[in-house]
C-alpha cells in the first residue's frame, strides 16, 4: 500500500494512492493511517491533488556514517555502533517544497536517504521484530549546513533548519529495504548511487539500537544514512532523490 497526505480541494487528508502511475487516485483515510486503516468514501484524482510530507513526525532520529564510503568521504573510520542525532519536525518539507539555504550559509548538501516509518510504540525493541513495528518506508533528504556543522562539533545547528528535512513523495507499506538502490540526482546529473545493502547497520539493527534510547512513537521518522556522494546546492538548482520500490522526492533550492 502507498500511504500519503495531500492538500485536496476539501482540504488536507491522509491517503491511499492506488492505480496505476500517471492516474493514480487518493483514497481519503479516517483520522491515522495507523493500524488498519478505514476509509471516508471520498476520493481525488492524485493530478488535482498537491503532495504534502507523508508524515509530521513527533521527533525525527537520523543514522550518521552508515556507508563506509560515506564516512571515509568525511575523513573519519567507519563507527562501530550507530551514531544517533536527531532533527526537529519542524525541518520537514513534502515533495516540491522548496529547500531554502539560510542567510549566511556557505555549504548547504543534500544527502539522499531511505526514511523508516514508525507504526506503533515500542521500547528495546529486538532486531528480528523490527517490522512489526514499521509502518514503512519513504525517500528523505537530511539537509546540511556543512561548514556550520563543522563549526560547532555537534550537528544540531547544521541539520536542523526548517526545510532541512524534505519527505516523500509517499510511504510504502510493503518494502523490502535489505537491498534496494539509492540515488541522488543535482539538475538531472547523478551525484549518489549506492544500495542499501551496503549500509553498515541494518533496518532491524538501527530500530533496535534507537528503541534502546528511547520510545518509538507512531509516526516518527528514523533516517538510516546516506551513501558517499554527497556535495553542496546552490539557489536555482534541484535535488531529486530516488529509492527504488518508492519513487521520488524532488525540491527546488532557493535562498531566504
Amino acid at each position: 500500500m502507498k500511504l500519503g497526505r495531500i492538500a485536496s480541494p476539501d482540504g488536507v487528508a491522509f491517503v491511499a494512492i492506488e492505480g496505476a502511475e500517471g492516474s493514480e487516485t487518493a483514497r481519503e483515510i479516517a483520522e491515522h493511517p495507523f493500524g488498519d486503516p478505514t476509509f471516508t468514501g471520498r476520493s481525488w484524482p492524485l493530478s488535482d491533488t498537491r503532495l504534502l510530507a507523508p508524515i509530521l513526525a513527533t521527533k525525527i532520529i537520523a543514522i550518521g556514517k552508515n556507508y563506509a564510503a560515506h564516512a571515509a568521504e568525511m575523513g573519519s573510520e567507519a563507527p562501530a555502533d550507530p551514531v544517533i542525532f536527531m532533527k526537529p519536525n519542524t525541518s520537514i518539507v513534502g515533495p516540491e517544497a522548496p529547500i531554502v539555504r539560510p542567510r549566511g550559509a556557505t555549504r548547504v548538501d543534500y544527502e539522499g536517504e531511505l526514511a523508516i516509518v514508525i507504526g506503533r510504540p515500542g521500547k528495546d525493541i529486538p532486531a528480528a521484530k523490527a517490522k512489526d513495528f514499521i509502518l514503512g518506508y519513504t525517500v528523505a533528504n537530511d539537509v546540511t549546513e556543512r561548514d556550520q556543522q563543522k563549526y560547532d562539533g555537534q550537528w544540531t545547528r547544521g541539520k536542523g533548519y526548517d526545510t532541512f528535512c524534505p519527505l516523500g513523495p509517499w510511504i510504502v507499506t510493503d518494502l523490502n529495504p535489505e537491498d534496494v538502490a539509492i540515488s541522488t540526482q543535482l539538475d538531472g546529473e547523478t551525484k549518489q548511487a549506492s544500495r542499501t545493502s551496503l549500509m553498515l547497520h541494518s533496518v532491524g539493527e538501527i530500530v533496535e539500537w534507537v528503541s534502546r534510547v528511547m520510545t518509538l512513537l507512531p509516526g516518527d521518522v528514523i533516517l538510516t544514512g546516506t551513501p558517499e556522494g554527497i556535495g553542496p546546492m546552490t539557489a536555482g538548482q534541484r535535488v531529486s532523490v530516488t529509492v527504488e520500490g518508492i519513487g521520488t522526492l524532488s525540491n527546488p533550492v532557493i535562498d531566504k
